[in-house]
């Protein structure tokens, strides 16, 4: 499986160890998490929902990599948590890390879960006919692989991209 990740440049494109922030799926010292979009919007679109980015002149700042990582196809196990948390703000996280928790108490080493960064529907493909044109849009995914990144190998995409602005009014903001 091919799935999206942003990264800065700066840094590796994965972690290897527990030191990592928490997250949506996995809490302080339940690392390492690797967060990946099943589409590049839904990639762009968790950086810009996270860093609460709303403006098209600051989309037009960012310059990430863009990873295409193949994570194999072991099966994910899909989240039952209600859309409204898992779509929710910073306050859901520890709803969705307890639901995660359990998941990986019944053995399961990656998840699947509705984007919380997306609205739905916000991934647009494209294809060709009679020229480029927009595909039908989709719902994003996220696939959540937990521990130490032994097999996943990934290439990098763009090494200087930024997400498309129209993406903004794809992206599922953070309530104030």
């Amino acid at each position: 499986m091919i799935v999206f990740r942003q990264a800065d440049a700066r840094y590796p494109f994965l972690w290897e160890d527990a030191a990592q922030a928490p997250g949506r799926w996995h809490a302080a010292g339940e690392g390492p998490a690797h967060y990946f979009a099943d589409t590049p919007d839904g990639a762009w679109a968790e950086l810009l929902r996270h860093e609460e980015i709303t403006e098209p002149e600051d989309v037009l700042t960012i310059r990430r990599q863009l990873w295409a990582v193949e994570i194999g196809d072991a099966p994910a196990a899909a989240v039952t948590t209600p859309s409204s948390i898992v779509s929710g703000g910073r306050d859901t996280y520890p709803r969705c890390q307890q639901d995660a928790r359990a998941l990986r108490a019944r053995g399961a080493r990656r998840l699947v879960a509705p984007s919380a960064a997306l609205v739905p529907g916000g991934a647009r493909g494209f294809c060709v006919r009679e020229g480029v044109k927009p595909s039908a849009p989709r719902d994003g995914r996220v696939v959540v692989v937990f521990g130490a990144p032994e097999g996943i190998v990934g290439w990098i995409a763009s090494e200087n991209g930024q997400p498309p602005v129209d993406l903004l009014a794809r992206v599922n903001h953070y309530r104030k």
